[in-house]
């Protein structure tokens, strides 16, 4: 197995990238770092069925997808937080403006629909490409162009988002930072 401490360390690379997908998708760490594993040990028995020099990111992301709703199947339900607990737990009680706004979005991004919320965390946050999403999906292209634009329509209409002035810091803070002290 000449090519298995390759697989490995490619492997090991994607480990913070799939955490964080795996927490988008089932709303909890310890959850998150199960499904991770199994993820790892799935790919590791299969890794004959891996062509090196591919696009392991997406291939680990399937399984990971997989195995996810695989999971939900088998217990017949979906995860939701409709008491905000998987919300709380993500971050700390913020101590400015853009701790703010981050908790802002996690709540608009935990409050889109399962696929909408899914494309734009592969698209937007982990950097594959419209084709590369669809696949780890198993869709259409065009169904993958349609999820993320819905969902960014949607985060634009709860975080109450209009233009570019609605990004940065706010109107106070702008004046202090970009008008200089008289002495």
């Amino acid at each position: 197995m000449a090519e298995t401490p390759s697989f490995k360390r490619e492997m090991l690379a994607t480990l913070p990238s799939l955490r964080a997908f795996a927490v988008s998708l089932t709303g909890r760490h310890d959850k998150a770092d199960d499904l991770v594993q199994d993820t790892i040990m799935k790919a590791w028995a299969k890794q004959e069925s891996f062509e090196m020099g591919t696009n392991i990111k997406a291939w680990l992301f399937t399984i990971l997808r997989n195995e996810f709703y695989s999971q939900m199947r088998k217990r017949g339900r979906e995860v939701q937080d409709s008491d905000g607990v998987f919300t709380e737990r993500l971050s700390v009680h913020p101590s400015q403006y853009g701790a703010m706004d981050l908790e802002d979005f996690k709540k608009a991004l935990d409050s889109l629909p399962a696929d909408q919320r899914e494309a734009v965390i592969l698209i937007g946050a982990s950097g594959f490409s419209y084709e590369e999403a669809a696949e780890i999906c198993d869709c259409a292209i065009g169904t993958m162009k349609s999820r993320v634009s819905r969902a960014r329509v949607r985060l634009q209409e709860l975080l109450d988002i209009n233009g570019e002035s609605d990004y940065g810091p706010d109107a106070v803070s702008a004046q202090v930072t970009s008008h200089p002290h008289s002495a």
